[in-house]
């Protein structure tokens, strides 16, 4: 399987990557400044809030294998990206395939892994409608990690959790409302196959263990200390297991869970 990452290098993002590596799946890595070093992982400079180089991006316009990347007039792209009306030396023209070369295809799934704080809501909804639109084109799903303001509040459903001081301190209230508008933007997306996954509520660096429970739309807390919280480790396991066993859930949720 060939998974697109968009948010490469981010805490989530550079996680799912080494997880998906390391069942065997092949990886785009798509970030403003892609990094390289594993054969199986492509890197791809491409700006998110650029539609048409996220369109072109995933849509198989780059070859397989590492990505150079080129100095143009705006910045730096990777070579096998098309630029309109421009074919650097060494690289094909949009639409063609190179003597000996596989034939481009694009991902069989795509994950959005991009957040901002300080806020950015703007930023956040045109990043993922960009992305939705594009793999609706392709036919291709997008799981999307999102964030757990989008939840219902457990004994609460009525309450979200955006607006529930218990989970979310007054200074994150502006990135848990942008991700629930993440989350509407995917809900009025009439053509894409889509699935958000809202984090718990606290979502940091820490060990893998595979371990996980699984819910829908309502914040899950852990069953030894109450507390709503998982490794990015885990959750990346969460992504991954999701895009190889998708579920017909469209919000779903991850918590910690004992081994016992």
């Amino acid at each position: 399987m060939t998974i697109a990452v968009l948010g490469a290098t981010g805490m989530v993002g550079s996680r799912v990557i080494a997880e998906a590596v390391a069942r065997g799946h092949r990886v785009l890595a798509l970030s403003r400044k892609p990094g390289d070093g594993d054969p199986n992982v492509t890197p791809v400079a491409v700006d998110v809030g650029d539609p048409e180089a996220v369109r072109e991006a995933l849509a198989g316009t780059i070859a397989t294998g590492t990505v150079a990347t080129r100095a143009t007039a705006t910045g730096t792209v990777a070579t096998g990206v098309t630029t309109p009306g421009v074919t650097a030396p060494g690289t094909t023209a949009p639409g063609t395939t190179a003597p000996g070369t596989t034939p481009p295809h694009p991902p069989d799934a795509v994950i959005l892994s991009v957040r901002t704080f300080p806020a950015d809501r703007e930023f956040l909804v045109g990043a993922t409608r960009t992305v939705l639109d594009a793999a609706a084109r392709l036919g291709t799903r997008v799981l999307v990690v999102g964030g757990a303001g989008a939840l219902r509040s457990p004994g609460d459903p009525d309450l979200p959790v955006a607006d529930n001081r218990a989970y979310v301190p007054d200074e994150y209230r502006p990135v848990a409302l942008a991700g629930t508008a993440q989350l509407r933007t995917c809900e009025a997306h009439a053509d894409a196959d889509w699935v958000y996954l809202s984090p718990p509520a606290e979502l940091e660096p820490g060990e893998r263990t595979g371990r996980y429970r699984r819910g829908t739309d309502t914040l899950l807390t852990a069953s030894d200390d109450g507390r709503s919280w998982i490794s990015a480790e885990d959750l990346a396991v969460a992504v991954v297991d999701e895009v190889e066993n998708p579920g017909t859930e469209r919000h779903i949720t991850v918590v910690h869970r004992l081994s016992t």
